[in-house]
């Protein structure tokens, strides 16, 4: 450990604060559907999950070594060129957080390390087969099987619970529904937590702190376990918001159909070594279990800024993260104009989402109206099994506006008990 430069311990410390904003930028991944169908209190539950995720950093390294031995040349990178990567990844992350949008931390930090690496030593330091098989098909294939299969499992849930009694359906599913979503918190921590391992232990071998082709030091699995535990307990709100009501409005049937379909795909990804983005299996789980309730539907205009942004990340974060490399590479002053840059953009990105502030006393607020589309499907279908009907008449009576009070017409001039 002779040489643990400052510049590397720059390095991990920026690393960790990236796992961080991970933390409670995913935290709806695992919560927001729990949080949403009042399966369990908003503080309660971003605490099961803060814990999951930590036990879940110590289950595999496989996606760890994915990231600090597979996806770009080991041999030609410096701590310079990490620390630039981080900043791309962590102002993408910072941005769609603040606009409540649940993009991909992963391949925010994926498409930092290929930029700044790309900027530091071309193209052919990035290994292109990793990329494609174990980064890109999966980003396109994940959302599509947890969809499909979560779209399924809804309607199995509600064929076999059509003779069920309401309430007690209810209850089984949100217990079904508590159980499921700390599977997810255990993928997650399997998963992300294993991203920040690997890119510290990259920076390690390029500041030869460790000999190349190690696994991540026990006390890297440890602090990238704590880091991504404390971000998940602050909560990322706002997306959870997005998650749990922008997308679709959730039943507990739909709720575990998701969680579950999602945390199997997330844990069957881990063990291949696929950095899988937990993000779009959630999101296309959640999207799944819309569509699969009968008369559900999907905010598709939220949908669709969702996709916007799950194709923005990669290009984004690789752009800032190769201009970094370029100010980083002018020598220490460059370095250290980035990181005051970083710190000042995250500042300011902080402040300004104080202006609106969502939290656990208002995550459940939709943020956005229904639509036309929704609202019309709403009047017209039939409510669901275990839906009151007093929710049909609280949509159409929410739908149509009452008529104004200057309109009304006077009151009779006769006594109380005449004019009932």
């Amino acid at each position: 450990m002779e040489n643990f430069s400052l510049i590397l311990a720059i390095v991990v410390v920026t690393a960790l604060a990236f796992d961080f904003t991970n933390g409670f930028h995913d935290t709806a991944n695992a919560m927001a559907t729990t949080i949403s169908t009042g399966a369990l209190k908003p503080k309660v539950a971003v605490a099961m999950s803060a814990v999951l995720n930590l036990v879940g950093a110590f289950l595999s390294v496989e996606v760890a070594n994915t990231i600090s031995k597979g996806l770009v040349d080991e041999t030609g990178i410096r701590p310079e060129v990490i620390f630039a990567a981080l900043v791309g990844a962590i102002l993408w992350n910072l941005l769609t957080w603040l606009v409540g949008l649940p993009s991909s931390s992963s391949h925010a930090l994926m498409g930092g390390l290929i930029g700044a690496t790309i900027a530091s030593a071309g193209t052919g330091a990035v290994h292109g087969d990793v990329l494609v098989t174990k980064v890109l098909l999966p980003a396109v294939a994940a959302p599509i099987v947890a969809g499909v299969a979560a779209m399924f499992a809804t309607r199995l849930s509600y064929t076999l619970g059509r003779k069920a009694d309401g309430r007690a359906a209810d209850k089984g599913y949100r217990a079904g529904q508590i159980a499921s979503a700390g599977l997810v918190s255990l993928a997650h921590g399997t998963n992300d937590a294993q991203k920040t391992m690997g890119i510290i232990t990259l920076a390690l071998v390029a500041g030869g702190a460790v000999a190349p082709d190690s696994d991540p030091p026990t006390w890297v699995i440890l602090s990238a376990g704590l880091a991504i535990a404390l971000g998940t307990y602050l909560g990322g709100w706002r997306i959870i918001r997005t998650m749990g009501k922008g997308l679709t409005d959730l039943q507990p049937q739909q709720g575990f159909a998701a969680q579950t379909s999602a945390a199997t795909v997330i844990l069957a990804s881990s063990h291949l070594g696929f950095s899988l983005s937990t993000t779009h299996s959630v999101s296309g789980a959640v999207m799944g279990a819309g569509l699969g309730r009968k008369g559900g539907v999907v905010r598709w205009s939220t949908a669709t800024r969702m996709f916007v942004a799950w194709g923005l990340t990669l290009p984004a974060a690789a752009l800032v993260g190769a201009l970094a490399e370029s100010v980083t590479g002018l020598g220490d002053w460059g370095t250290a104009v980035v990181a005051v840059f970083l710190i000042a953009s995250s500042a300011a990105i902080w402040k300004i989402s104080r202006r609106e502030v969502v939290d656990a006393s208002n995550v459940n607020e939709s943020e956005e109206p229904a639509g036309v589309i929704t609202t019309a499907i709403a009047m017209v279908a039939p409510p669901p099994t275990g839906t009151p009907a007093e929710d049909v008449t609280t949509v159409l009576t929410a739908t149509i506006p009452a008529p104004a009070a200057s309109a009304a017409p006077p009151a009779p001039a006769a006594p109380p008990a005449a004019a009932v």
